[in-house]
């Protein structure tokens, strides 16, 4: 079995840290089926770079250094009128943002103009609230 070098298991950790969303891009795995795209959250990496992910499908499956791929996806965190939702996508986020705005006025366009702009400025978390 291959073990990659310290150095790398040491950038996947810092790159793949508990709480970050994955899509799977490949998995070399003859005894599970989990289809190309499947989402879920990193649980952590070990010490042989394996990113141990819960996937959204309830499945526990680690991707493994060198035989398996994954890709981070741009979440963001959103809080509007006191309820938060967790995007994997910004530009899916911004666009609904951007909708919302259009079909809305007064008070209501301004909530929603605040999370866009948050959200255009690449922030982690936008909100509606001062």
């Amino acid at each position: 079995m291959f073990f990659p070098p310290r150095e790398i298991v040491e950038r996947v950790k810092k790159e793949y840290p508990s709480g970050t969303r994955v899509a799977l891009v490949s998995m070399n795995d003859p005894y599970r089926d989990l289809p190309e795209g499947l989402k879920g959250t990193v649980d952590g990496v070990d010490d042989t770079g394996t990113i141990h992910v819960d996937w959204d499908n309830g499945s526990h499956l680690g991707v493994v250094y060198g035989e398996d791929s994954c890709r981070k996806l741009d979440s963001v965190t959103v809080t509007c009128y006191g309820s938060t939702e967790t995007w994997d996508s910004r530009k899916e986020a911004m666009e609904f943002y951007l909708r919302a705005m259009a079909g809305s006025e007064g008070s209501e366009h301004e909530r929603y103009n605040k999370i866009y702009t948050e959200l255009s400025l690449g922030m982690p978390t936008a909100t509606d609230e001062e």
